[in-house]
């Protein structure tokens, strides 16, 4: 560790909570296998072959290739079919193909995860912007979480009072204090929903979760959900996209928002990336794996150094996310600069707030990872506002995972 330069107090600290970890450690590696047993179960159903890896060009036409991909993905999410295409730019743009796919003038959609990721605020519209679904005529409702609970009560309400057409839930914290939304409380929240409104359809923003349970939303119940392939899936493998899936007739509007009315997923050249979709998913389990118990890691040893994290090391987790509650800029500034010093990729860089597309505060990000953006390799960010939260994510292994946590605790402790 001659370059790292990880201080001695840190490494006698690290050496005492992995003791102290051990049988959160063994619960992930069980949750790793069953969700590794789902992923070779179908690519052995769907007969995953090395012609699949061959893409096409131009217009993308009788690519088989795409079509076993995303036969294998519906496999594997428990879904009627799947979007899985390089042409989405992110997660954030993923779900905007979704939502205006689904929804049309006058229609209202309903958050119940109360106000959703910052990237989402201008294309709903809460942040005015003139290509928002707002401009388009499309309504917006929210509904916050209590305690980190769905506010069944005033969801029903509304539903009994309005013609809702699309409910979001987003999973993930997002660049919020509020806890992460595990399946069984997604599970309780549909049940209710359905004995209201059994047409609404309830659209789950899946980023960062998927494989950190062993239960997808769409086994619960919800009928599409929307997730990037620089997170989870992708396990570092994947250079860019995202996925729609669900119910196939959802799907099918999806495909038709990405691409062209008539066409929909018949269209889309996937040129090389095919096989490094499969990749993705097939080390996807073992990488997200890796993630989960980087963050607990952290977890434990900034709570033993005194900071507010959450969760806890050892909560039930959704997601691959740590917020680390720094209630000072510096040192969350300080940390991020210590997770970037200890990447692969420039780690010779060092991360600055400034102002970023989609966000209304200056952001600093810590990430030099092999692709631009990719949160399943460990990264570290924040806006610069009041209470000055980091959230980590990733780690392609834990033991990288570990160290560029050691190295960012060593760059706060004095």
């Amino acid at each position: 560790m001659e370059n790292i330069k990880i201080k001695e107090k840190v490494i006698n600290l690290a050496k005492e909570v992995e003791k102290e970890i051990e049988d959160e450690i063994k619960k992930c590696d069980e949750i790793c296998f069953r969700n590794t047993s789902k992923v070779l179960d179908a690519f052995i159903k769907h007969s995953v072959s090395v012609t699949d890896f061959h893409g096409t060009n131009g217009y993308g036409y009788n690519d088989a290739g795409r079509e076993k991909i995303e036969k294998v993905f519906s496999t594997i999410l428990g879904a009627e079919d799947a979007l899985v295409r390089s042409q989405f730019v992110s997660g954030s743009h993923a779900l905007t193909v979704c939502l205006f796919a689904l929804l049309r003038p006058n229609d209202t959609m309903l958050s119940i995860t109360g106000t959703p990721y910052d990237t989402l605020l201008e294309v709903i519209g809460i942040r005015e912007n003139k290509s928002s679904l707002k401009s388009f005529g499309v309504n917006y409702k929210q509904v916050d979480l209590i305690d980190g609970n769905f506010d069944i009560p005033k969801i029903i309400e509304i539903l009994k009072n309005n013609k809702i057409k699309l409910i979001e839930i987003q999973r993930s914290k997002g660049y919020s204090s509020r806890k992460s939304v595990n399946i069984s409380k997604i599970e309780e929240v549909i049940k209710e929903i359905r004995k209201v409104d059994k047409e609404v359809i309830i659209m789950v923003d899946n980023c960062y979760c998927e494989f950190v349970e062993e239960v997808t939303p769409l086994e619960v119940g919800a009928d599409i959900m929307v997730s990037s392939l620089i997170k989870n899936l992708g396990a570092g493998h994947v250079p860019n996209g995202g996925y729609i899936a669900g119910r196939k007739d959802l799907v099918h509007l999806a495909s038709e928002r990405l691409t062209v009315p008539g066409e929909g997923k018949n269209v889309g050249a996937t040129l090389d990336v095919n096989i490094k979709l499969l990749q993705g998913m097939y080390m996807a389990p073992s990488v997200v794996n890796a993630s989960v118990k980087t963050a607990i890691f952290a977890s434990r040893m900034l709570e033993r150094l005194g900071f507010d994290v959450e969760p806890k090391y050892n909560d039930k987790r959704t997601d691959i996310v740590q917020s680390i509650i720094f209630n000072d800029p510096d040192k969350m500034i300080r940390y991020c600069g210590g997770i970037q010093m200890a990447s692969a990729i420039d780690s010779y860089v060092t991360p600055v707030p400034d102002d970023m597309p989609g966000y209304g505060d200056k952001i600093i990000m810590a990430a030099g990872g092999f692709v631009q953006g990719s949160t399943i390799e460990l990264s570290c960010d924040g806006p610069l506002r009041e209470p000055y939260i980091a959230y980590q994510q990733g780690g392609l292994t834990y033991e990288y995972g570990k160290l560029g946590v050691m190295k960012a605790i060593s760059e706060i402790i004095d």
